[in-house]
């Protein structure tokens, strides 16, 4: 009895989690089509959905496919640096993502079936991970706080994705 409820519990947390990064992807792509500057933070809301899905033992196809996107992205926020260092969170974001497909994907000996695996990944790059998102959120909290007119969603939805990495990476 336990055993199945702790099961119920985690595919709820990452259902939740599914869409909780889910809906953060489509603000930030209605925003790409109002304003033009959200295009990274909708494909890493989506991407983070995709991954936290439960799919069970059938997803091999979603580690290549979401590495290539996650590189890509990766690859763009490089680009985009040039222009100023606030594009190094999506660079961070993206090298993340890439690095939890990796450590979590088929092959790695902790695939997606049991959701993110004890133990996955290189510990202190884990715990670097855990600590810049930690601070990110707390940052991200505190200025929605003092946050005023539009700019709330924003920051809110900035948040929501700051809190769902850092729960995959406490689930790794």
């Amino acid at each position: 009895m336990h055993g199945s409820a702790t099961s119920l519990a985690t595919s709820v947390s990452a259902w939740l989690l599914v869409l909780l990064c889910a809906v953060s992807g489509a603000y930030c792509l209605r925003r790409v089509r109002g304003s033009g500057g959200a295009a990274g933070e909708a494909v890493m809301g989506f991407g983070m959905a995709l991954m936290a899905v439960p799919f069970g033992s059938a997803d091999g196809w979603r580690v290549p496919l979401l590495g290539v996107v996650f590189c890509g992205a990766a690859l763009h926020a490089l680009w985009l640096l040039r222009s100023g260092a606030h594009h190094a969170h999506h660079l961070v974001g993206s090298l993340t993502m890439v690095y939890m497909m990796l450590m979590t994907g088929p092959g790695s000996g902790a695939g997606h079936g049991r959701g993110h695996a004890q133990g996955a990944g290189l510990p202190l790059l884990t715990g670097a991970l855990l600590l810049y998102y930690a601070g990110y959120v707390m940052l991200g909290g505190t200025r929605l706080i003092t946050a005023g007119g539009p700019t709330e969603l924003i920051r809110a939805c900035r948040l929501a994705m700051g809190m769902g990495m850092l729960a995959m990476l406490l689930m790794m």
